[in-house]
């Protein structure tokens, strides 16, 4: 059909171009057009005044311009000497529908079609909406869907305009019927099959899909074949052939793929040539395989990626290594030849920032690790990307390193970022368990006018809590990364509405903190701050007899604290929100100056860290250990002969101590209801009724947790805006001198047959109201009387 379309073409050209004599072009006129520009088509002309015009020039002047796609008529006239080109344009696209794609977005199936030149503004040609057929089902094919129905149709506008629209009637994707490998006698079928995206039919298809046909995921399986084997030694391992049949009815598929095992081999000898830079000894120490060892491909795609790595780093940005294999059959071994081709040391010749709208060019450029001017360095940039993410600005980040033209020893490095919004509004519900109904209001901006401060004015309203606060924070106070900030607030706290022992307390503070970088990683932070605390106790509202002495013998019911708080932290997760990899490791040191009412100190430690266990799951792991005492033990004011007189009050204040349990702690467990505890009323009470018990924290506290992390179902892969997990906690609160009944008294140090555990699942999202996060737990090692809870939840805005 085509040919014959083209022939008639010819033939029509011909007869065009020969309607007139050869003559001397002295002018050019276009009629004709309505859209394009004149000067466009004079750029396709292949004639121009002053050339004569022959037949065959014509001719060639009318293909050249049918040429174009621009036109569905050319014709050529003269009025004398002028030539005149008179054109009908073609149709122009105005919108392009699809209707019925399910299985492919929308963004996918344009970007295909206009890969064949069919998209919106573009001029519209009819043989390509067979074309379009014929694509869009080629994309289906691809992803088994063999029953799709693709039907294109175009509606006439004015203006010489079209409106194209397709719909796809998609059908269903054709099942694997039958997943079968032939030749394999050293591994089973299930060994080599494990970690295949292709399977045939079980009970978790309805959620991964695996049962469904896709040419791309059966030849991703097939190199995933090729590199269990070689990764095993089998370095003449081959798939000798494949055959995918498919059923009448386009529903089912039959896979069957023939390999050639082969032998082990093992590593001869390893040379390294080429232009090495580095020392050898050092380069060596970069390989993952030695001689004498079985041959494996991944290792030596590592050392291939380790040695590029090093020379990346000092600037060899274009450093090609050419692993070249000699393989003696006879004796079964491959002698390795890494060949380095180091190219030419590059430098960066400057940093070019694009998308930050609102966020300063300054803020960005003191995080790059990659400066202007010095030798290009891959580890430089990677650390770049991460501390560019990590400030919570950009939804996005990427960095490319384009050639600078005309070069060949110098990239630019351009940043493109996509802004979040970074500041907020919040006026607002949320619920808790423990908190109830939560009101909020408040303004945060964590991006100070594009310069990177953080400040916010909040308010809190709770059953549980009170809270109004002011704050402030410059993280770059100088150019070394020395931080301050100032945070002001006021709290009230019915410490019985959120399942402590019952008081209420009314907290004023400042504080001012510093906060002082040391490596990368690696960060100092000290903070100075007073506060005072009314606190209203009462054995008539419920306040347990331990509290109500304390206060009396410690003769004050108002603290005043001077406090100072250092704390070291190291940081190297590979993000903030959600991190796949790495770990946060922090000591913290609070105490009270002489002159507060009560002089005490607090030690918190925590480890946590994240090790990617496979392309979709994460183990993330951490343990916190927690300690508080006085370090000068306050005298009661009480004569020794007064009823409720004490002689020793020492111990951290109540109103101090460390809670165990709850929606982010050993979950399973209800908030704050773990450790040391008074009974309600030691008559009527038992202190195996959960009701009974006011809990009264405790000195010392230890928490660990294991998780494995996992993609959330029908969530896209790429977001992190969720956290789906299955989890076991242990953890409890020890050590209250508070506790005198002989019940609590096991709580008075450490001991392991108090720890409580849980196992469960976690949800937590990401939501515009806040975060929300919810928990199925059952707790695993509990004793009668614990307050437990198999759903945990709370959402919104708390601060």
């Amino acid at each position: 059909m085509k040919r014959t379309a083209a022939l008639l073409l010819l033939a029509f050209f011909a007869a065009n171009a020969s309607a007139f004599d050869t003559f001397t072009i002295s002018d050019i006129r276009i009629d004709g057009l309505a859209r394009i520009a004149p000067g466009t088509v004079f750029t396709y002309l292949p004639v121009e005044k002053g050339d004569a015009l022959t037949p065959e020039r014509a001719n060639q002047a009318i293909r050249a311009l049918y040429k174009t796609g621009f036109f569905n008529d050319v014709q050529l006239s003269r009025q004398g000497d002028i030539l005149v080109v008179t054109v009908k344009e073609r149709p122009q696209i105005t919108k392009i529908v699809i209707r019925g794609n399910k299985d492919i977005q929308e963004a996918d199936l344009l970007k295909g079609l206009k890969g064949i030149g069919l998209a919106e503004g573009e001029a519209f040609d009819p043989l390509k909406l067979a074309e379009v057929q014929d694509e869009l089902t080629r994309q289906y094919y691809n992803r088994g869907k063999y029953n799709v129905s693709v039907k294109t149709s175009k509606v006439n506008l004015d203006r010489n305009r079209v409106e194209v629209a397709i719909n796809v009637a998609e059908g269903k994707a054709a099942k694997i019927k039958h997943l079968n490998i032939v030749g394999n006698t050293v591994f089973t079928d299930k060994q080599i099959e494990d970690d295949f995206e292709s399977n045939t039919s079980n009970w978790t298809s309805w959620y991964t899909k695996d049962d469904q046909y896709s040419r791309e995921k059966l030849s991703g399986d097939l190199e995933k074949l090729q590199s269990y084997y070689m990764d095993r030694g089998y370095a003449d391992f081959s798939v000798e052939s494949t055959q995918v049949s498919i059923s009448p009815d386009k529903r089912k598929m039959y896979v069957t793929a023939n390999i050639k095992e082969g032998e082990v081999y093992t590593v001869s000898d390893i040379k390294l040539t080429g232009a090495l830079i580095l020392n050898e000894d050092d380069l060596r120490k970069m390989l993952q395989i030695k001689a004498g060892e079985v041959f494996s491909r991944a290792k030596v795609e590592r050392s291939v990626d380790a040695i590029t790595s090093a020379l990346s780093n000092i600037g060899y940005a274009f450093a090609d290594v050419q692993p070249i294999p000699a393989i003696d059959k006879d004796k079964r071994e491959v002698g390795l030849n890494f060949f380095i081709n180091p190219g030419k040391r590059v430098y960066v010749r400057q940093v070019v920032f694009k998308g930050n709208q609102h966020t300063e060019d300054e803020v960005l450029r003191r995080e790059m690790r990659q400066l202007e001017g010095s030798w290009y360095s891959q580890a430089a940039i990677d650390r770049s990307k991460i501390r560019l993410q990590r400030l919570g600005y950009f939804s996005k980040v990427e960095i490319d390193t384009p050639k600078v033209p005309g070069t060949d020893d110098q990239v630019d490095v351009t940043v493109a970022v996509e802004e979040q919004n970074s500041g907020q509004f919040t006026f607002g519900l949320g619920y808790s368990q423990v908190q109830g109904l939560i009101a909020s209001i408040g303004v945060t901006q964590n991006n100070f006018f594009g310069t990177g401060d953080r400040i916010s004015v909040n308010a809190q309203k709770s059953n549980f809590i009170e809270r109004y606060q002011l704050s402030y924070f410059e993280p770059y106070l100088t150019d070394e990364g020395v931080g301050i900030g100032y945070d002001i607030q006021h709290t009230k706290l019915d410490a019985s509405e959120n399942n402590l022992a019952s008081y209420l307390t009314s907290t004023d503070a400042f504080d001012i903190y510093l906060g002082l970088p040391i490596s990368e990683s690696d960060s100092i932070n000290a903070q100075m701050g007073l506060s005072k605390t009314n606190i209203i106790a009462s054995t008539l509202f419920g306040t347990p007899q331990a509290i109500v002495d304390y206060i009396d013998n410690l003769g004050h019911s108002t603290f005043h604290t001077w406090n100072m708080q250092w704390s070291w932290a190291h940081d190297t997760r590979n993000r903030f929100w959600n991190p796949t990899r790495g770990s946060l490791q922090s000591v913290s040191l609070e105490m009270t100056l002489p002159g507060s009412t009560v002089q005490y100190y607090k030690v918190n430690y925590r480890f946590a860290q994240y090790l990617r266990m496979t392309d979709s799951l994460t183990f993330f792991g951490h343990f916190g250990v927690g300690y508080g005492d006085t370090y000068k033990d306050p005298k009661s004011v009480l004569s020794p002969d007064h009823p409720r007189y004490r002689a020793d009050i020492s111990g951290l204040p109540f109103f101090e101590n460390f809670y165990a349990g709850g929606v982010t702690d050993v979950r399973g467990f209800r908030d704050n209801t773990l450790g040391p505890f008074a009974v309600y009323n030691q008559v009527s009470c038992p202190v195996t009724d959960k009701n009974c018990r006011l809990p009264l924290g405790g000195a010392l506290k230890f928490v660990a947790s294991a998780e494995v992390i996992f993609p959330t179902p029908f969530v896209k892969e790429n977001s992190d805006a969720t956290r789906l997990s299955a989890f076991i906690d242990v953890g409890n609160v020890f050590q209250n001198k508070l506790c005198e009944l002989p019940e609590c008294r096991v709580y008075k140090s450490w001991s392991a047959d108090q720890l409580r555990a849980s196992a469960g699942l976690s949800f937590t999202w990401r939501a515009p109201v806040g975060p929300i996060v919810i928990n199925i737990a059952r707790p695993i090692r509990k004793k009668p009387g614990d307050d437990t809870e198999t759903i945990q939840f709370t959402f919104g805005n708390t601060f």
